[in-house]
């Protein structure tokens, strides 16, 4: 087991004793070691859930999921007798399993070598910086955006940051993270911040609000600005990222500060030349 965790950092191991777990890839096993405080039933719901088959065709991408909608108040755990109250324990446990967001590094950057590149909470902290300075623009909620920037990445505490290159189908990449969303707000306690967080996390999933809007573009915006911070560090040409992201801002706000970011590094590769 322990090198199978080498071979696949970003992924978290379920020990052996779980029935399902030699039949799993590795992006779906979840450790004990590393999660102690994790009883053995949530890791047996979690791994259950993400081991479902997608659903053809269905807007809801698995039926022990309730898909959310902008707005939505309703929320549906894997396994509702496993729901707790909310408690200092609970908040805690939450917390540490968190705290691997800050430890993962976004895998698009380890993949074209970058040293000491950003981790997935270093990506949704500047996001929700770009929220917190961004001009006012009318019917948008700021304090929802900044909640939505911090949000919108966190099931990867469990499912690790997949990207393009690894394969997985949109629809299966947003099931797995449901799923996995699911465990962690159950981890939480429930109750209304952990419905706060499904809420905010399935309307950015489904661009399903200007908020959304907004958050979709700081996300990109904050991709390319730091490919142009590493292209200047590094040396490195990375335009795979920049030309990802043409002509898919939504905002005024975003296509003008990616104009912006386009500029300096048309400026900077002159120079170079």
């Amino acid at each position: 087991m322990m090198a199978a965790a080498k071979a696949n950092p970003n992924s978290l191991f379920l020990s052996s004793s779980s029935t399902h777990y030699s039949s799993l890839p590795p992006l779906y096993r979840i450790s004990l070691n590393k999660l102690p405080f994790l009883p053995h039933s949530q890791c047996s719901n979690l791994i259950s859930a993400c081991s479902k088959k997608p659903i053809s065709g269905s807007v809801n991408l698995d039926p022990s999921i309730t898909s959310f909608g902008s707005g939505s108040t309703k929320i549906d755990s894997l396994d509702e007798s496993a729901e707790v109250s909310s408690s200092p324990s609970n908040a805690i446990d939450f917390l540490t399993l968190c705290h691997s967001l800050k430890t993962q590094k976004r895998k698009g950057w380890v993949n074209h070598g970058i040293k000491g590149p950003e981790s997935i909470a270093d990506h949704m902290y500047l996001m929700s910086v770009m929220a917190l300075i961004a001009t006012d623009l009318p019917d948008v909620n700021r304090e929802r955006c900044i909640k939505m920037a911090i949000v919108h990445d966190i099931a990867e505490a469990i499912v690790g940051d997949i990207t393009p290159s690894d394969g997985v189908p949109k629809a299966e990449k947003s099931r797995r993270e449901q799923a996995a969303l699911n465990e962690m707000c159950k981890i939480l306690g429930g109750g209304m911040r952990a419905e706060e967080i499904k809420e905010l996390w399935q309307e950015y999933e489904n661009n399903a609000s200007l908020e959304a809007n907004l958050v979709k573009d700081f996300d990109k915006v904050e991709m390319i600005l730091q490919a142009l911070e590493y292209e200047s560090e590094h040396g490195k040409v990375l335009d795979e990222f920049f030309l990802s992201t043409a002509g898919k801002f939504q905002t005024e706000i975003g296509k003008s500060w990616a104009a912006e970011i386009h500029s300096r590094r048309n400026s900077r590769l002159e120079n170079r030349l």
